[in-house]
């Protein structure tokens, strides 16, 4: 079955995450993307290698499964032109270039709208398309500290500590993607496209919504998550068990006598402090440190055993190799196997979406630096000379 978005072009300009990940939805939604890169040298996610021995890199291999790469030099005149030509039949083009660098090449949305009205143009950018600091650069890391992410990580007296994963390109990206297939819609409406803008720090923000609200409605910052959260004063944090560490998630009235039993601290389960979510900070930090020593006296999986039969919500902390090994994650097409260029099959990240009329399918491998380039500039009526030329003259 054909993906939700067959029939559609997508022009990928994007740079490491932001923009290539939700680009690379788009190719798992069945759209043809094409991965426009920089002539010897490619996206800049390619020079991530996994180790000084082994030149391969995670990042690109990730963000641009199933695009087709071509090589082209946007910085020159004569690859704007191609560029422009490519847009003619396109339906989407993504990037993530500092704002600006995209119209001083002539090709911003009102350039070219003009020559494709129906195209959506979607940017991401550091710190958004307005403001003093629109022409910053950033990357994942400048969303998490600017848009207040890191204050609330950790325990109070300790370094702030960024989040182990490019989470603000990763949100970034969705909302990308979000914007994108929402002015589509759109577009099905008033046979016109338009441009979308994203951010990290409008992302960051976003993802902080109800902790932002907070602020705005009792002037006060909520804080460091010192082990859980600092808005949810019920027993939602992470505990030490004998050998690792888990999650509980939320205590639900029904089960609160037995966990307290479980824990071998029934005297808690007459507490008035802790019979609702309204316990003060200092009432909590009691509570977790009762409880922690409690916790470790077990293991991790026999306390998942324990909570599961109790009614208590738990994850335990695991790691990538743990979660890999998930079943569940498998049967739910979280991770996949596919075959790479060389035929070997090999587990991949599959695609978070399940749909049942228009499923979503992880389309290939990454693409070669330049591997289409001939193939996608013959489909748009260049000559085998013209592309000889176009490669003389570096533009490709």
């Amino acid at each position: 079955m054909a993906g939700p978005l067959a029939g559609f072009r997508v022009l990928d300009v994007g740079q490491l995450v932001q923009g290539p990940q939700a680009a690379a939805l788009f190719a798992d939604m069945g759209a043809d993307v094409i991965k426009v890169e920089l002539p010897g040298f490619g996206d800049l996610s390619r020079w991530i290698f996994l180790s000084h021995e082994d030149r391969r890199s995670a990042y690109y291999a990730g963000m641009n499964r199933g695009k087709r790469g071509i090589t082209l030099d946007l910085r020159k005149p004569a690859g704007a032109d191609v560029f422009r030509r490519l847009v003619e039949s396109a339906d989407v083009v993504v990037s993530n270039f500092r704002v600006g660098t995209l119209e001083s090449w002539g090709l911003g949305y009102d350039d070219l709208a003009a020559i494709n009205p129906r195209i959506v143009w979607a940017a991401g950018s550091a710190f958004g398309a307005l403001g003093p600091d629109a022409d910053r650069e950033g990357a994942d890391l400048a969303g998490q500290c600017a848009g207040g992410l890191i204050s609330t990580i950790g325990h109070d007296g300790l370094p702030p500590s960024p989040v182990g994963v490019t989470i603000a390109d990763h949100i970034a990206s969705q909302n990308l993607a979000s914007g994108v297939l929402a002015a589509l819609l759109s577009r099905e409406r008033t046979g016109r496209g338009q441009r979308v803008d994203v951010s990290l720090l409008g992302g960051q923000i976003w993802a902080q919504a109800s902790e932002y609200t907070h602020y705005f409605l009792s002037g006060e910052v909520p804080g460091r998550a010192n082990g859980g959260h600092p808005l949810l004063r019920g027993i939602y944090g992470i505990f030490e068990t004998k050998d690792g560490w888990i999650g509980v998630i939320g205590v639900p009235p029904a089960a609160r006598d037995a966990f307290f039993v479980a824990l071998e601290c029934p005297e808690l389960a007459l507490d008035p402090r802790f019979q609702g979510l309204l316990a003060s900070r200092e009432d909590m930090t009691f509570l977790f440190a009762t409880l922690t020593p409690a916790f470790r006296q077990r293991t991790t999986d026999e306390w998942c055993a324990q909570l599961r039969a109790i009614g208590v919500r738990y994850a335990p902390v695991r790691h990538y190799g743990q979660v890999a090994g998930d079943a569940g994650a498998w049967e739910n097409g979280y991770f996949r196997r596919a075959r790479n260029a060389e035929g070997e099959e090999q587990p991949i990240v599959g695609t978070p979406i399940a749909m049942t009329a228009t499923p979503l399918e992880p389309a290939g491998t990454a693409p070669g630096l330049g591997e289409h380039t001939d193939a996608v500039l013959g489909e748009f009526g260049y000559s085998a000379a013209e592309i000889a030329a176009l490669r003389a003259d570096g533009v490709i």
